[in-house]
């Protein structure tokens, strides 16, 4: 009798129905097992406790406040289990979001049913993965050029931890002007236009791999 060692996938879905795909889905999945459903968030940490799966998979129909402040609470509980985000609708500045508050897959319904495959793969291996498009198609990002100075630093990290401009001048002391400033000398010096390329370039020196992310270069100043 040979032994497989399958990993374990939960789904916390708002839909019976997508439950039922995701379970017929990873019928054939060679190294995934659907082990379960819940159909509320609040009881969700509870199972991944009790069950220690490998990843869950998350309706983004929670809603966004709700989901980033569970993510928050769900990475302290230390649990080894990757949380995946899925959604009818995505864009670049939840995408973000959720990946700072732990998110470890993103992706859409409406993509290839085969991609939840790949996508639970790479986030059960320890690997970060978001659909190719939610952040565009554009240009490879590119290193930084110039060394920043000690505020352009500072209104960089607070950019790539998710302060909007008024955030930042609150914090450092100056105004959003000023920020606006200090953001158009980092976007010429690292060669990054948006704030959310900017965001994403330090994920990448940290070392978060989202192989499927394209930077975005043509996001406006804000």
């Amino acid at each position: 009798m040979q032994c497989t060692s399958k990993k374990n996938i939960l789904v916390c879905d708002t839909q019976p129905v997508a439950v039922e795909g995701v379970r017929w889905l990873l019928k054939d999945a060679p190294d995934l097992e659907f082990a379960g459903a819940i159909y509320s968030l609040e009881a969700a940490a509870e199972l991944v406790r009790a069950m220690k799966p490998a990843a869950i998979v998350i309706d983004k129909g929670f809603g966004m406040k709700v989901l980033v402040e569970w993510l928050h609470q769900f990475a302290t509980m230390g649990s080894g289990c990757a949380p995946v985000v899925w959604g009818n609708a995505l864009n670049e500045s939840e995408a973000l979001r959720l990946l700072q508050a732990g998110a470890r897959g993103i992706m859409r319904r409406t993509s290839d049913p085969r991609m939840l495959v790949t996508c639970l793969d790479s986030v059960t291996s320890g690997t970060s993965w978001m659909e190719d498009g939610i952040f565009g198609s554009s240009k490879k990002l590119s290193k930084r050029s110039n060394e920043l100075t000690a505020r352009e630093a500072e209104v960089a990290a607070l950019v790539e931890l998710g302060y909007r401009n008024r955030d930042i001048g609150v914090s450092l002391g100056i105004s959003t002007g000023t920020v606006k400033i200090h953001l158009k000398h980092i976007f010429e010096k690292t060669g990054v236009r948006g704030r959310y390329g900017l965001a994403l370039t330090s994920m990448r020196r940290k070392g978060v791999d989202l192989p499927a992310i394209r930077a975005l270069t043509n996001i406006p100043i804000m």
